[in-house]
């Protein structure tokens, strides 16, 4: 089911943090459109609303996957902060797998390397 596949908590993580991601291209684009000579409305309105729900649904599933994976607490922090600036969410999550923080999906396919321990503090 690869992507979509919401089983655990690290792959719903991953969802969100992309989904959230997306919100920003489409929150961008409304508040673009306006401040165009004819301006349009409406895609703020619609956007910015998606863009809160996905915004406080990320904020939940960082704080679930913090506690669920025993994130250090530097770690959980990190990921709330990476909602705020547009697109962090996918750098945070690219590192948290890089660092071996996304339970299964930090684990090497099958003949790699093993994944990096995450960093201790």
């Amino acid at each position: 089911m690869g992507f979509f596949d919401l089983s655990t908590v690290s792959k719903r993580f991953r969802f969100v943090a992309v989904l959230e991601a997306v919100s920003w291209v489409f929150l961008i684009i409304g508040m673009v459109l306006k401040r165009i000579d004819d301006p349009i409305l409406w895609p703020v309105k619609v956007f910015g609303m998606i863009h809160g729900i996905v915004f406080i649904a990320f904020l939940l599933a960082a704080v679930l996957a913090a506690r669920e994976l025993g994130w250090k607490w530097w770690v959980a922090v990190l990921a709330l902060l990476s909602s705020i600036p547009p697109f962090f969410t996918v750098l945070f999550e690219m590192w948290a797998v890089r660092n071996g923080l996304l339970g299964e999906l930090s684990k090497a396919p099958a003949g790699g390397a093993p994944a990096p321990v995450a960093a201790r503090s």
